[in-house]
């Protein structure tokens, strides 16, 4: 039997996880969270199962989710990554161009990281971002190390939550204030 490898499914069980930890945060009333999906054209179909074979994407899509939490408008990017180096490539300029008027109007921008190799979620603001996208378009790194994050920002499992990122969103706001 033939095993199945597809990049595009990469993520999808990250995916799932941010989903119902956002059902979550919904039914307990802390955040409204939505899934923004990427928008794509239909180029053939398979009729009798009416599913869609092959398509295109119509325009490159910005974040993975956007909402408000308690009042705050959030919008976040959910990567996986399978070493400790994460490539900055897998970030897309207009992403980050994105997120940055985002938070210009008032927002809070951030990405999720999921180490899948050691099991560990980690909270990514976008200001520490950008400090690694600079480095980068200043011919630094194009990538950065897991010892290089600050570990106040590991989201560890609790209270039934499979991602707990409002707790890293909690983090975020307080050294926005300090």
């Amino acid at each position: 039997m033939a095993t199945w490898n597809s990049r595009g499914l990469r993520g999808s069980t990250l995916e799932e996880l941010v989903n119902r930890t956002n059902e979550m945060y919904r039914e307990k009333s802390l955040a409204l969270i939505q899934k923004i999906p990427t928008p794509i054209t239909p180029v053939r179909m398979d009729k009798e199962h009416r599913h869609i074979t092959l398509a295109y994407f119509e325009q490159r899509s910005t974040v993975d989710y956007i909402g408000a939490v308690q009042g705050i408008p959030v919008c976040f990017d959910a990567k996986e990554c399978g070493a400790d180096s994460f490539p900055l490539a897998n970030i897309h300029p207009h992403q980050v161009e994105f997120m940055k008027g985002f938070e210009e109007q008032g927002g809070v921008a951030f990405f999720l990281i999921f180490y899948s190799h050691v099991n560990l979620f980690y909270y990514l603001p976008l200001k520490k971002l950008l400090f690694f996208w600079r480095r980068m378009e200043e011919g630094g790194r194009k990538s950065f190390r897991r010892e290089e994050l600050e570990d106040c920002f590991y989201l560890p499992k609790k209270s039934g939550f499979l991602v707990p990122y409002l707790d890293g969103l909690a983090k975020d706001l307080e050294s926005r204030d300090a």
